[in-house]
């Protein structure tokens, strides 16, 4: 392991290959809140073998890329959400619901119809499986209470905070699980914080606070304005990010490269370690690494080292995997310019 100032990682996805699952139609629409099966290439008997096969392609890429802290991919989702989400009881999958999306569009989500529980195991073997087939530190993804309440019609609960903290409580469950498996850290996916900023304001910290309850381990918490792939103009400040400070999570991960974030905002976390997105995934051109050594410079200004991370901006898996092999290896190139300029070697 290099330096711990400046470590490495990534968001949680990286791109899966056209063997596996349908890129196009995954390109085409919107990002799937229920299960959506038929992107798969592989047939159901074989599909397991072939989700392992492709997370040894997306460690090993991230292993050579040079990244220091890998994720398994999340090669076996059709989304960052819709697996762990439609994986919990009280959730009618024969008939979904629809909700107002972030994009202002009609989307199908899970309908939600009896109390939200945690019953089995959703990704342990996926973090166990990783933890077998790397040395690296391994960080593991799953949607955070806040986004999945937002992410799902309600025909059950009397508000959406009850909804979001009964959520929380399975996530809890979920999370012991995948540090018990091996995972050095865990992150909640939250990026519903930032769409929909006033009802975070009232019960989204309560519902982290409770979802991370007792839990031992390194905590992140992701936020981001969408993916590249759909969103080209993005505002350069977050609706929700100082909130965050009263938060259990230790880090907090964010887009920074493509919305030219104002890096200010930065100082209102004094307690928090920033993962910050320096690969703008909206361009196709990787970065030089020296983009990106100036981009972790820029942060420096706000940031100590010891409390900076360094990661892409969030969407990766709908990159061209040489553009994302490319750019992951700029951006461990660019860290360790700036780290060399911090320890003077």
């Amino acid at each position: 392991m290099q330096g711990q100032i400046l470590l490495t990682t990534v968001v949680g996805s990286y791109p899966q290959p056209e063997w596996l699952i349908n890129r196009q139609t995954l390109g085409r629409g919107m990002v799937p809140r229920v299960r959506a099966q038929e992107l798969w290439q592989i047939p159901d008997a074989f599909l397991e073998q072939a989700q392992d096969d492709a997370t040894l392609v997306a460690i090993r890429a991230m292993e050579q890329a040079g990244v220091d802290i890998i994720t398994d991919g999340e090669v076996r989702r059709e989304s960052y959400s819709n697996r762990f989400a439609t994986a919990l009881d009280g959730i009618d999958l024969a008939k979904p619901g629809t909700v107002v999306g972030r994009s202002g569009q009609s989307v199908t989500v899970p309908r939600v119809v009896g109390p939200i529980r945690h019953t089995r195991p959703v990704q342990v073997r996926d973090v166990a499986f990783l933890r077998r087939h790397t040395d690296r530190r391994i960080k593991a993804t799953i949607p955070g209470p806040f986004t999945m309440s937002q992410q799902a019609q309600n025909d059950y609960y009397a508000d959406e905070e009850s909804l979001a903290l009964d959520y929380a409580t399975a996530v809890n469950e979920e999370i012991r699980g995948l540090f018990a498996a091996g995972a050095d850290m865990v992150q909640l996916d939250e990026p519903w914080m930032q769409a929909r900023p006033e009802q975070a304001k009232h019960y989204a910290v309560k519902a982290i606070n409770r979802a991370l309850a007792g839990v031992q381990g390194t905590t992140s918490l992701h936020m981001c304005f969408g993916y590249a792939a759909s969103v080209k103009q993005k505002p350069n400040a977050y609706d929700f990010l100082p909130e965050l400070e009263q938060s259990a999570v230790q880090q907090v991960s964010i887009e920074a490269a493509q919305p030219r974030l104002d890096l200010a905002i930065l100082k209102a976390l004094p307690s928090k370690t920033i993962v910050l997105g320096v690969l703008d995934l909206n361009d196709m051109q990787p970065e030089a690494p020296e983009v990106v050594a100036q981009r972790i410079r820029n942060a420096l200004s706000y940031v100590p080292p010891e409390r900076l991370m360094i990661a892409p901006d969030c969407g990766m898996k709908f990159l061209p995997r040489d553009v994302a092999n490319r750019k992951l290896r700029a951006m461990v190139l660019g860290a360790a310019i700036v780290r060399e300029e911090v320890t003077g070697g």
